[in-house]
């Protein structure tokens, strides 16, 4: 560092804060630092920083899927708010798999990480009580003794689409899940909820599959909800690639919708809007998500309390031409 410092013309402690904190070094300085330490070859050693700091700058972030937009708009919220502040982010993806999380926390753990981000299953707030260091629940609301979470009500969310679509007129609502995480699970919750107080609910309207949801599965569901429980006049899919490929298959059947049969999704992904006819749906505020969990869990780095342990960021109903 004091090679670079001297090539560069400034002291190492500004090196350090280039590298460790760079929104604190002007660009012009952290490019010529930058182009100093690249001519030198020059890497910092973060474990060697970590043994000094009793840090290691690094916040394990675990997600179910990369490919799902839902979570890669998480991320970009975590990033944005880490990346400021020098934190390096361990992103592993579980695969909705208890035993992969498991895994993940096992090796993650060896990096002595800062803190963990967590949108995953209830198995793993036991063993991060247990290791001490900060973590924040993400994408739902956890009501476990002494944990902190940022999300929305996935139950409520569920309720809310189920009653704008009685509101509509439909009675014979049915409703179509893949994967079967808890969000989703919550969701049929909500559903279900609403239809048994309206004195509408039949088990035979509701189809659940634990394979990896995908707008092709959307499309095949939807022939099988149909051969169970042909009377449907609505359905409602758990998530909107699900709703997606229902859509599709309605085109390819001859299916009015929503004339002869209404869909409706969840997460509101950006193809919804722009799908023929466009896509009812539940907006969930996922890039929102992962910044006031980032920003949660830094506070709690920092030795603060944060004022909430459940921060809800709700949902909005995005009502259009499919219901």
């Amino acid at each position: 560092m004091a090679d670079v410092g001297a090539l560069a013309g400034v002291s190492a402690i500004t090196v350090s804060r280039a590298f460790k904190t760079p929104d604190k070094v002007t660009p012009e300085l952290r490019e010529r630092i930058r182009g100093a330490a690249q001519s030198l070859g020059y890497i910092p050693n973060r474990a060697a920083s970590a043994l000094a700091a009793a840090c290691s700058m690094n916040i394990v972030v675990l997600i179910p899927s990369m490919t799902n937009l839902v979570f890669v708009d998480l991320l970009a919220g975590i990033h944005e708010v880490l990346r400021p502040r020098g934190y390096q982010e361990l992103i592993g993806v579980t695969g909705y798999a208890p035993a992969e999380e498991a895994r993940l926390l096992d090796s993650y753990l060896e990096f002595q990480p800062d803190g963990l981000l967590i949108t995953g299953l209830p198995g793993s707030w036991q063993r991060l009580q247990a290791l001490g260091r900060p973590a924040v629940h993400m994408m739902e609301l956890a009501d476990h003794p002494g944990s902190y979470s940022v999300g929305l009500s996935q139950e409520a969310a569920g309720a809310v689409l189920a009653r704008h679509l009685l509101a509509r007129g439909y009675r014979r609502i049915g409703f179509v899940a893949a994967q079967l995480d808890p969000r989703t699970l919550a969701r049929a919750e909500g559903y279900r909820s609403v239809l048994r107080a309206a004195g509408l609910y039949d088990p035979m309207r509701e189809l659940l599959v634990p394979e990896p949801s995908s707008i092709s599965l959307g499309a095949g569901l939807l022939d099988r909800i149909l051969a169970q429980a042909p009377d449907c006049d609505a359905l409602f899919f758990c998530n909107d690639d699900l709703a997606q490929g229902a859509l599709f298959r309605c085109h390819r059947r001859g299916i009015a919708v929503p004339g002869d049969l209404a869909i409706a999704g969840f997460n509101d992904l950006p193809v919804s809007a722009w799908c023929t006819p466009s896509l009812t749906t539940i907006a969930t505020p996922r890039y929102e998500i992962g910044r006031e969990a980032a920003t949660m869990l830094l506070e709690l780095l920092d030795g603060g309390k944060p004022v909430e342990r459940r921060r809800d960021l709700g949902f909005t109903l995005m009502a259009r031409e499919s219901s």
